[in-house]
């Protein structure tokens, strides 16, 4: 899998969009709120993708981040 992360940019997403990828990442995949805090909290600093954040922190497996690019693609 190619990601392309200009592609799945959650800086254009709308609210209620970006609500439901956050849904998905704490019902689906089980990402813990500290989890997410985290990635929310660096992503500030660094204006890049909640995901990748995700992905470069440890915080989910590659696995993971390829369900979240699939489930973006279909959302």
């Amino acid at each position: 899998m190619i990601i392309n992360s200009t592609q799945v940019s959650e800086i254009q997403m709308t609210p209620s969009r970006y609500s439901r990828l956050i849904n998905f990442l704490q019902e689906d995949l089980a990402i813990s709120a500290a989890s997410l805090a985290v990635a929310l909290r660096n992503r500030d600093q660094d204006p890049g993708s909640l995901t990748m954040t995700l992905w470069q922190y440890g915080l989910i497996t590659l696995e993971q981040l390829e369900q979240i690019y699939d489930w973006l693609e279909t959302a």
